[in-house]
C-alpha cells in the first residue's frame, strides 16, 4: 500500500448532519473493537512482581480454506432496498462517521476514531490481522489510554495483570453489541468493503472470506494460564516463547489483553462469525 493518502491522518471534523440511517459494520466490531482497542501502543511500564511459568492450552485451529478458487462465505443481497443509495468509496466517510458515532457516541468518536478513509482502514486492518504484522499507520482507532504494564523482577519481565483493567471498559462495549443487527448492516454496505479490498490489491478475492478467516485466526489464539514472559531485545517487548512470538498480529493482540478479557472477546467473535457465515442469512 502507498504511504500517501488515503491513510494520511487529517484533523478530525465535527459530526455532520445525521443521515437518518445507521451502517455499523462487522469489520468495525471484529477488527477495530477486538483489535486496536486492545493493541498496546504506549511506552511500556515496569512493575516489580515475581513471575511464574505460564500454562498453555490452545483451541483447535479452524479448517484451512480450500486451495480451489471460489467464495466460501457469500454475502447475499440486502433483503430490502436501502433508504438511499450507497455513496462511492471515496465519499463514504460522512456515512461512516455517522455510523460509528451512532454506535459509540460523539465524545468517544472524537477521542478514539480517525475519521478519514474509514472503510479502507477497516479493510486493511482485517487483511493484516492474520499476518505477522498489522501496520499502525492504517489503524482506524486511537491507542488505548495508559501504558502497557510489564512486571519486572529478578531480571525476568512478564505482562502485567494491570493491563486487564485498562481493557475492561472496551470489552464491555464490545460485549454489548448485537451481532445480528451489525452483520445485517454490514451486508447492506458490503459493496463498499469489497471495492476497498479490490483496491488493496485483491480484485479476485472475496472480502467476507477474509473477515471470517481473520476472526477464525483470533479464535485460534492459545489461552495462557499464569504470567507470560517477555524479552526486550531492542525497544519493544516481545514474547520470550518463540512459538508465541511467531503467531499472527491478531493472535498476539488476544494474548496481550489478558486471559479473562480474551475469553469474553472470543465469545462475541463467535457470535459475529456465526452471523457472517450463515448461509442465505
Amino acid at each position: 500500500m502507498r504511504d500517501d493518502s488515503p491513510y494520511q491522518r487529517q484533523p478530525k471534523p465535527s459530526s455532520s448532519t445525521p443521515w437518518g440511517w445507521i451502517l455499523i459494520v462487522a469489520g468495525i466490531v471484529a477488527s477495530v473493537a477486538a483489535a486496536y482497542w486492545f493493541w498496546p501502543q504506549r511506552p511500556e511500564q515496569a512493575l516489580p512482581q515475581p513471575p511464574s511459568a505460564p500454562e498453555v492450552r490452545s483451541e483447535a485451529l479452524a479448517p484451512q480454506a480450500s486451495a480451489e478458487p471460489g467464495i466460501r462465505y457469500p454475502v447475499p443481497a440486502p433483503a430490502t432496498e436501502p433508504a438511499k443509495p450507497l455513496p462511492t468509496l471515496d465519499n463514504s466517510d460522512p456515512m461512516m462517521r455517522e455510523s460509528v458515532t451512532a454506535l459509540v457516541g460523539k465524545k468517544a468518536f472524537d477521542e478514539m476514531v480517525y475519521p478519514s478513509a474509514l472503510i479502507r482502514r477497516i479493510v486493511a486492518t482485517v487483511d493484516n490481522l492474520p499476518r505477522q504484522t498489522a501496520p499502525r499507520r492504517v489503524m482506524p482507532i486511537e491507542p488505548v489510554p495508559g501504558t502497557f504494564a510489564v512486571l519486572d523482577a529478578t531480571g525476568e519481565a512478564t505482562i502485567g495483570a494491570a493491563n486487564s483493567a485498562r481493557y475492561a471498559p472496551y470489552v464491555r462495549v464490545f460485549e454489548s453489541v448485537d451481532a445480528r443487527s451489525l452483520v445485517k448492516r454490514y451486508v447492506d454496505s458490503y459493496p463498499l468493503f469489497q471495492r476497498a479490498y479490490a483496491e488493496l490489491g485483491f480484485p479476485n478475492a472475496h472480502f467476507n472470506d477474509r473477515l471470517v478467516a481473520a476472526i477464525d485466526d483470533m479464535l485460534a489464539a492459545p489461552e495462557l494460564s499464569g504470567p507470560v514472559k517477555l524479552v526486550r531485545p531492542k525497544v519493544q517487548y516481545q514474547f520470550a516463547d518463540p512459538e508465541l512470538e511467531s503467531r499472527s498480529a491478531g493472535q498476539k493482540i488476544m494474548l496481550r489483553m489478558g486471559a479473562e478479557n480474551a475469553v469474553r472477546v472470543k465469545a462475541k467473535l463467535r457470535e459475529i462469525r456465526r452471523e457472517l457465515a450463515m448461509p442465505g442469512r
